[in-house]
């Protein structure tokens, strides 16, 4: 008797196709419902991101997804005697829409969220791993004051499950308090995928999310460096949206007070947690979260130099961590030129 790919455990049907080429797999779900079901599966999903990161660990390489020229790129770092930097590839490959330009991405689980630098009547989400493409048209609103600028929205990304399947979600919210106190805009809206709506959050804020900071996901909630709604630029809490609750929770306290704060993910010891970058006049510290929920966190130090090792306009728009190595290697502009370029600043306390 022959055996076919259907008559095979899925789980081995699992480990075959997940050798199979990336650019190939976009192809393959076309073929059937069925390949379209096993590509789209968590199950497959999470053996595709592990054999990735695996075949990363075994060449050294730390992998990061990157905004540039107003793309987003995913990039492999190797740390040692001789720095290596290498695109992997471009990952906002529009279809048809080559002159997009992105100007803030969100990241979960495979799927991004690109926020449009000269368009704010829509957004996209992509699957760069099976080439999908999903445009979403933003809610309108109109301001009681004189302001006549763009609204500048934050964004987070998500997935929720319901009935047993999974569907991704978004937050989106405006609160300008800082620059509007007498009449700010106030709005929160989740977006659901299954019923293509935008839906109203009643949120009442007693602290304001500092948006500079940028946001952070990890287990699904997300996370934003925040202050009390009147407090000076200082930062010193964060605050979390816990999407399943459909709220945020309580400020929490940061191991540190500075104006300068950026966040990034970090996986170590199979346990998801957050890094948090530090910036003051004289020094960068960096700080790793050792158990963390919507209401509580621990700290953990990861290193602290001081910014004469530095160079002094180091901004620090977003890092990555190498744990083994004990570096944190951080993406900016160059500054003083006429063309900006990128570059990345490899820092630690023996770097």
């Amino acid at each position: 008797m022959r055996t076919t790919m259907s008559n095979l455990p899925k789980e081995l049907v699992e480990d075959i196709v997940s050798r199979v080429p990336l650019h190939c797999l976009r192809a393959m779900r076309l073929t059937c419902k069925n390949w379209n079901a096993l590509l789209e599966s968590q199950s497959f999903k999470k053996m595709h991101i592990r054999k990735e990161e695996e075949a990363a660990r075994e060449l050294g390489e730390n992998r990061m997804i990157v905004m540039m020229d107003y793309n987003v790129y995913l990039m492999g770092i190797i740390v040692n005697e001789n720095l290596s930097i290498k695109s992997l590839g471009k990952l906002t490959c529009l279809h048809g829409s080559k002159q997009v330009k992105i100007s803030q991405v969100f990241h979960c689980e495979g799927l991004l969220l690109c926020i449009l630098k000269d368009d704010d009547t829509k957004i996209v989400v992509l699957n760069p791993y099976l080439g999908q493409t999903r445009w979403i048209q933003t809610r309108k609103y109109h301001r009681t004051s004189e302001w006549e600028g763009r609204d500048v929205y934050n964004y987070a990304l998500r997935y929720e499950t319901n009935s047993g399947n999974r569907s991704p979600k978004i937050l989106r919210f405006i609160d300008d308090f800082h620059h509007h106190p007498e009449n700010p805009a106030l709005r929160y809206e989740t977006y659901d995928f299954d019923t293509d709506l935008w839906t109203t959050l009643d949120v009442s804020p007693h602290w304001r999310i500092i948006s500079r900071c940028g946001g952070v996901s990890l287990n699904g909630n997300t996370y934003w460096g925040a202050v009390e709604r009147n407090a000076s630029a200082y930062i010193g809490h964060m605050i979390c949206f816990d999407f399943t609750r459909g709220g945020f929770g309580p400020l929490i306290p940061l191991p540190f007070k500075a104006r300068g704060l950026v966040f990034a993910p970090l996986s170590s010891d199979r346990a998801e947690k957050i890094a948090a970058l530090f910036r003051t006049s004289k020094k960068v510290v960096i700080w790793i979260t050792t158990k963390i929920d919507a209401t509580n966190v621990t700290w953990s130090n990861f290193f602290t130099i001081y910014i004469s090792n530095l160079e002094r306009n180091l901004s620090c728009k977003s890092f990555f961590i190498d744990m083994e190595k004990k570096v944190a290697m951080v993406f900016d502009k160059e500054k003083g030129k006429k063309v900006a370029h990128n570059i990345i600043n490899i820092i630690g306390e023996d770097a």
